[in-house]
């Protein structure tokens, strides 16, 4: 694919020199400095287009193991730094970003986070906000947000709907549950971020079910959850909400492995979330996985404290900016633009092609990558999908490759190796 993707990114270049020999330079009169987090992740990337063609300065930070990330060659990224990684080394990660904070003279601090790192950025926030605007909960309400158990008891007590959920500190409390006097199955999940178990949604109760849940690290250490499985429509969404009112809004239907964002509009979803956030007042960015069974009622399955990638679907849409920066009660909160076409990652679909059998498989296929957009990809700033591809992935490959160090898959979209046990 190199020599095609050259020829694209080349092209570009051209067509921009042509089209546009002498661009104007942006004015803005209040122009800030950003720092955006998770630099190998296509998420930030995105956020960094949208500031920087607001006019603002965008700077980006990724950790030491990323620092091939083919983002810092954007040209919304006026640096890239690299920091130790968080649950490593906490205390070196927050004095790293408070280094930078004070050195590049930062306005805001806007973490994009990995599941990992999303409470790290919350421990930085106190020592951050002396120096500038941290835009991420405290630590207390990322857990609450992060916890799988929490949020249903939160949502119950805000009176909103919720599946039933069990703490789960040992194999012997599933393997003894009645589930005779249960309506629907269960799914049990990690509450601690695991890349590769995330995606098990084997039904319980089953044969056979004793010697699986022995094999699981469950304990007090580890806790897990037992979920009710909840039949329906399964959405995922994103909102930037400041002061309890949501700035920024978008849903689209998911998977759970999900690398294709498609807006729709959900009134049952927005008004649970909307209740959500403005009961607990919360100042940041916040997502959630729902289930819509075919009454109409949403439960939530998951919610996660930070960027979701479905903010992608803002590639076009002027307004990112200020939905981000600007305070103000009672304002309009902005969506997806209607002539925003979906996205997704070239090179996930063009692996899905192994999967198609039929006629009707491939008209699908052809009708999804005609009618998006990729992700990465974009006329005017070019050289990042040229790098990801080529750069970033390759070394990482190669890295793994010299350690004799496997992999699940290779996921474009957050630009890294899923590893077992990995970040």
């Amino acid at each position: 694919m190199f020599p095609i993707n050259l020829t694209l990114v080349i092209t570009a270049f051209l067509t921009n020199l042509i089209t546009l020999p002498f661009p104007k330079k942006i004015t803005y009169e209040n122009s800030k400095n950003i720092l955006l987090t998770g630099g190998k992740m296509t998420k930030s990337l995105q956020l960094a287009r949208s500031f920087h063609r607001a006019g603002h300065k965008v700077f980006m930070v990724e950790t030491h193991k990323y620092w091939l990330s083919g983002h810092q060659y954007s040209k919304a990224v006026k640096k890239f730094l690299t920091v130790p990684a968080p649950e490593k080394d906490p205390e070196g990660y927050c004095q790293s970003l408070l280094d930078i904070v004070k050195r590049e003279k930062i306005d805001v601090f806007i973490p994009v986070s990995s599941p990992v790192a999303s409470y790290y950025d919350s421990l930085a926030k106190p020592i951050l906000s002396p120096y500038c605007e941290v835009f991420h909960f405290d630590t207390e309400m990322t857990k609450t947000l992060d916890d799988k158990f929490s949020l249903c008891e939160q949502a119950r007590v805000l009176g909103l709907t919720a599946p039933k959920v069990f703490l789960i500190t040992s194999p012997g409390e599933i393997i003894n549950f009645d589930f005779s006097q249960e309506q629907n199955p269960y799914i049990i999940k990690s509450i601690q971020y695991d890349s590769v178990t995330r995606l098990d949604m084997t039904k319980f109760p089953f044969e056979g079910m004793k010697e699986y849940v022995k094999k699981l690290p469950i304990s007090k250490e580890r806790p897990w959850v037992m979920q009710e499985f909840i039949k329906g429509q399964e959405y995922c969404t994103h909102s930037t909400v400041r002061d309890g009112e949501i700035r920024l809004h978008c849903c689209s239907k998911s998977s759970p492995f999900q690398v294709n964002y498609e807006q729709v509009d959900n009134p049952e979803i927005f008004q649970w979330v909307q209740k959500f956030v403005k009961e607990l007042n919360l100042t940041g960015q916040i997502s959630f996985d729902f289930m819509q069974t075919e009454d109409g009622k949403v439960y939530p399955i998951e919610c996660n404290p930070r960027t979701h990638t479905a903010i992608t679907m803002f590639y076009d849409h002027p307004g990112l900016a200020d939905a981000y920066l600007e305070p103000g009660k009672n304002q309009p909160h902005i969506e997806p633009l209607p002539t925003s076409k979906p996205t997704y990652w070239l090179y996930h679909e063009l692996w899905r092609i192994t999967g198609i059998r039929s006629f009707n498989d491939l008209t699908n296929w052809l009708n999804k990558v005609i009618k998006g957009k990729d992700a990465m990809l974009d006329k005017d700033d070019p050289l990042p999908f040229l790098m990801v591809h080529h750069w970033q992935i390759v070394l990482l490959l190669l890295q793994n490759m010299v350690k004799l160090k496997g992999w699940v898959r290779i996921d474009f979209n957050i630009g890294k190796l899923v590893e077992i046990g990995g970040d």
